[in-house]
C-alpha cells in the first residue's frame, strides 16, 4: 500500500474553531466576529464573463474531446507566452493542456516512466505536491536549496526530474534570468529535466524596468535569456486559476520541449487524462483576454496593500513574497504559535512546516479573500 504524508489542512480543524469563535464587541459591523479565512488560495472573486461565455457557447459536447488539446488553444498558448512572458519561440506541438496544474505536478514523475531508484528534487521550502508526487510514482523525493546541496553527484543520487517554483508558494520568491540560467546549464550537463511551476508569474509585485509592462518580469524557464533559445529537456508549468478565476475550471497547460511533451502526450492518452472541450474553449478566451487579468492582479495589489502593513503591525516581518497571492511571515517563533496567536484575532493562516522543516517558522497568509474581509483582518491586527 501506498504511504502518503497526512494531508496538512486536516491540521487546522482545531485552530479553525477557534477562529471561527472569534467575537470582539469593540470592533464595528463585520470585521467584529467571524472568521477571516486567510489559510487556502483559493480565489473568491467572479470568473470573468468572456470565459463564462466561452464555456457556456460550447456545452453543446457530445463527443470526446482532443487530449493534446486544439490547434488554435495550444497556437494561444504560444502567443501568450510570446506576448505576456518574452518567449518567441515556443512551438504549439509543445503544448498540453492539463486538468489543472496540481494534476500535472502529482503525476509527472509518473508520467515520465520515473520509478524506484529515481530521484525527483524540489525547494526545501514548497508546495507539498511535488513531495507527493514523487511517492506516487515510488520515485525517492529529495529536498534541496540549491544545486550544491545535492552534494557530490553519481548515477544513483543525479535527479532525474528538478522542480523549481518562480514566484515561489509559500514564499512568493522570484528566481531571476542568471539563476535560472546556471540551473538550466547544470541540468543539460547532467541530463536532468527541469520542471518550472510558474502558476504565479503574472503577480509579480515587483517595480517593472524603466516603467515598462510587457512582459511582466517574472522569468520563465523558456525565456531565450535563460536557455540559450532551445527548449529541450525543459517544462514551464502554467495554470489559469490565479490570473483569470478559473481553479474551478481545472484549466492549465504544460509547455516547453516538444519531444518530452509528446511523450506525455501518449501516457495521457492511454490513462484518459483529457481537458473537456467546454474547459479548453473558455482556456482560449482567457488566454486572448489581458484586460480582466490586470483588473484581477489589481484587486489582489489592494487587498496586499491593507493586509501587509497590518500584518507588520502585528509584530511580523515580512519575508521574500515578492510575486504571488501570499505573505510569506515571520515572528521569529514557531509558526504553529503564530497560526495560534492569529486565531485568537479570528484569522486562520497556513502554518510554515506544511511547506516543509525550513519553513517552520513562518506562516503564510493568502491575499484571497473579500475586500470585506480582508479589511475586517487589518482591523483586527492593528
Amino acid at each position: 500500500m501506498l504511504t502518503l504524508p497526512d494531508f496538512p489542512w486536516d491540521s487546522l480543524a482545531a485552530v479553525k474553531e477557534r477562529a471561527s469563535a472569534f467575537a470582539d464587541p469593540d470592533l464595528p459591523g463585520a470585521a467584529g466576529h467571524g472568521l477571516v479565512d486567510l489559510s487556502v488560495g483559493t480565489p473568491v472573486d467572479p470568473t470573468p464573463d468572456v470565459v463564462r461565455a466561452a464555456l457556456a457557447a460550447a456545452a453543446d459536447a457530445p463527443g470526446y474531446p482532443q487530449t493534446h488539446g486544439t490547434a488554435d488553444l495550444r497556437e494561444a498558448v504560444a502567443v501568450w507566452f510570446a506576448a505576456r512572458r518574452g518567449v518567441p519561440d515556443l512551438d504549439p506541438a509543445g503544448v498540453l493542456p492539463t486538468i489543472g496544474s496540481k494534476e500535472l505536478v502529482a503525476w509527472l514523475p509518473t508520467l515520465m516512466g520515473l520509478g524506484p531508484g529515481d530521484v525527483v528534487a524540489f525547494p526545501r521550502v514548497a508546495y507539498p505536491t511535488y513531495d507527493v508526487g514523487a511517492r506516487l510514482a515510488r520515485a525517492e523525493p529529495m529536498a534541496v536549496d540549491s544545486l550544491t546541496a545535492l552534494g557530490p553527484l553519481t548515477r544513483a543520487t543525479t535527479p532525474k526530474l528538478l522542480w523549481l517554483n518562480t514566484p515561489g508558494n509559500p514564499t512568493g520568491k522570484v528566481l531571476g534570468v542568471e539563476h535560472l540560467a546556471k540551473v538550466v546549464g547544470w541540468a543539460r550537463e547532467h541530463g536532468v529535466v527541469v520542471a518550472s511551476d510558474e502558476c504565479y508569474a503574472e503577480l509579480d509585485w515587483r517595480p517593472r524596468r524603466d516603467g515598462s509592462t510587457e512582459p511582466p518580469s517574472t522569468p520563465s524557464i523558456l525565456d531565450p535569456r535563460v536557455c540559450g533559445g532551445s527548449h529541450d529537456g525543459l517544462l514551464a508549468v502554467y495554470s489559469l486559476s490565479k490570473q483569470s478565476n478559473l481553479a474551478g475550471y481545472r484549466a492549465a497547460f504544460v509547455a516547453g520541449d516538444a519531444a518530452l511533451v509528446g511523450r506525455l502526450l501518449e501516457v495521457r492518452k492511454h490513462a484518459g487524462m483529457i481537458v473537456p472541450w467546454p474547459v479548453q474553449r473558455a482556456m482560449l478566451a482567457a488566454l486572448g483576454d489581458a484586460a480582466h487579468v490586470e483588473q484581477q492582479k489589481g484587486r489582489y495589489a489592494a487587498r496586499r496593500a491593507v493586509l501587509r502593513p497590518a500584518v507588520e503591525a502585528f509584530g511580523l516581518r515580512v519575508d521574500d513574497s515578492e510575486a504571488g497571492l501570499y505573505l510569506w511571515a515571520s515572528a521569529d517563533e514557531p509558526g504553529r504559535v503564530t497560526a495560534d496567536r492569529l486565531a485568537g484575532r479570528g484569522i486562520l493562516v497556513a502554518p510554515g512546516d506544511f511547506y516543509g522543516a525550513a519553513g517552520r517558522n513562518h506562516v503564510r497568509i493568502a491575499l484571497t479573500a473579500t475586500d470585506e474581509r480582508v479589511e475586517a483582518a487589518a482591523a483586527r491586527l492593528v
